[in-house]
């Protein structure tokens, strides 16, 4: 007799401030699509060591991230579902990752780390989605984003216009950096000839545009979420 198959378990999503509650993580920054941390290298040799050992890591918890590697340091992404929620099983990778990380000396630097996305406006009733799908390569996530497959390039987010301007196109740029960076990232915008479009409509938050008006949300929000 065939034994029958065990119902799926529910996804327990771990948000951002229980999983910075977890000890040993740290090092890590939760950012848009997961949580992520910054190891800085002295060779493309000790990047790949580290690797290695993510590797280990990464069998023994059952659990695979997304890995960066560079001479100078390795970047480490993780998530549970595409569209970068968190579970206890993230926690339980970032520790251990860390732990391996630090038994080679290496320290972290969260001012590495950042996740570049392109807002894309758009009039109500319009779907401009099939039109990027195909010219990047694209797949969706829920109503509103496009995701590189491989997740290597920006982020699309689709949002409507809140005064329509049919025919007219529109986009921005997101950036989603560590929540302790983004005041200071808002104040150089601005030191630069850029100008605050906004003030902290989120927690950790900011909009500016470039002396030619080109628009940039610093976000640090994802970082702090409940």
């Amino acid at each position: 007799m065939t034994e029958p198959i065990p119902d799926e378990q529910p996804f327990e999503q771990l948000f951002p401030k229980d999983f910075h509650a977890t000890p040993g993580v740290e090092d890590w920054r939760v950012l848009f699509w997961g949580a992520q941390a910054f190891y800085r290298t002295t060779s493309f040799t000790q990047a790949v060591e580290l690797v290695t050992e993510i590797a280990k890591v990464a069998a023994a918890v059952r659990h695979d991230p997304d890995v960066d590697v560079r001479p100078e340091g390795v970047a480490i992404r993780t998530c549970s579902r595409p569209d970068g929620a968190l579970s206890r099983l993230d926690a339980q990778l970032a520790v251990a990752v860390s732990e391996a990380a630090h038994r080679m000396g290496l320290e972290p630097d969260p001012s590495a780390l950042k996740v570049v996305g392109i807002a894309v406006a758009q009039d109500a009733g319009v779907d401009l989605r099939p039109f990027f799908e195909r010219v990047f390569g694209y797949v969706r996530v829920g109503d509103e984003d496009l995701v590189d497959p491989l997740r290597r390039g920006p982020h699309l987010w689709f949002h409507e216009l809140t005064n329509p301007r049919p025919g007219r196109g529109r986009t921005h740029i997101d950036l989603s950096l560590p929540a302790e960076l983004t005041e200071e990232r808002t104040r150089a915008a601005v030191a630069t000839g850029g100008r605050l479009v906004s003030g902290e409509f989120l927690p950790r938050t900011w909009t500016v545009a470039s002396p030619e008006n080109h628009g940039v949300d610093i976000a640090g929000w994802a970082d702090l979420e409940a």
